[in-house]
């Protein structure tokens, strides 16, 4: 087994474990139906979500979807209170009170600059140059720029970077590609644009991972609609991590 197959086979087994708890939850309870309102961050909504979408409206026509993008926090706290039925995520793999998670696939995260910033001639870059160098949030409240943040010690006033924050990954990826400065973001946002040329990857490495999350609150665990969402939702993200475009 490859490198490759060897990360991916736990999220193999979890597909097979997710499908029977699927199964069993329909036949218990009836096919999925009603509403189910869904909290993502917005570059899950965009690069990750649509198939699945897409499969469930098929699948499912009874189950009436409605997807909202917020940040992680904000997501997990409706959860947690009942106004989001379930959401997905990034982050790191942690005990969250009050929910049940499952991880969906690994969510590898790339330092990008555009093609004519002065750290695409590095091959190596310090922390210090990321330091002096203007970042570009593209997604405000994700808990990967916390990290990254205190990773650099980014937190402390006299180490603060310049920071424009756009809240959007389409605007950061124009405002780096232009050579505004530069952005972490989940690889599979920018894939396309590194492929011709439009970005590029600087040799820099996170000093932590992060996964795509599905939560949903703990005492919701028996809705057939959520079960059958998270069950369709491992199948369709191991489909992409297994086929990237």
């Amino acid at each position: 087994m490859t490198s490759a197959g060897v990360e991916l086979l736990p999220f193999a087994r979890n597909i097979i474990t997710l499908t029977d708890k699927a199964r069993k939850a329909i036949t218990m309870n009836g096919e999925p139906h009603g509403k189910l309102v869904i909290g993502s961050a917005q570059s899950l909504t965009d690069y990750r979500l649509l198939p699945l979408i897409e499969y469930m409206c098929w699948r499912y026509p009874s189950v009436q979807i409605s997807l909202h993008s917020r940040n992680t926090q904000t997501n997990l706290s409706s959860v947690r209170e009942g106004r989001l039925d379930c959401a997905f995520f990034i982050g790191s793999v942690e005990p969250r009170e009050g929910l049940e998670t499952t991880v969906l696939c690994p969510e590898p995260l790339v330092m990008v600059a555009g093609p004519t910033h002065a750290l695409t001639r590095r091959s190596v870059i310090t922390e210090d140059e990321l330091r002096g160098s203007t970042l570009i949030r593209a997604e405000n409240g994700a808990s990967y720029y916390e990290q990254f943040e205190q990773a650099l010690g980014l937190q402390e006033a006299e180490a603060k970077s310049p920071v424009l924050a756009l809240d959007s990954i389409d605007a950061a990826k124009r405002a780096v590609a232009s050579g505004l400065g530069i952005s972490l973001v989940p690889e599979v946002t920018v894939a396309a644009e590194l492929a011709d040329g439009r970005l590029c990857r600087l040799p820099w490495v996170p000093p932590f991972r992060v996964y795509t999350q599905f939560a949903w609150r703990q005492d919701n665990s028996t809705n057939p609609s959520v079960t059958a969402l998270v069950s369709a939702a491992a199948q369709v993200v191991s489909e992409q991590v297994a086929t990237p475009a």
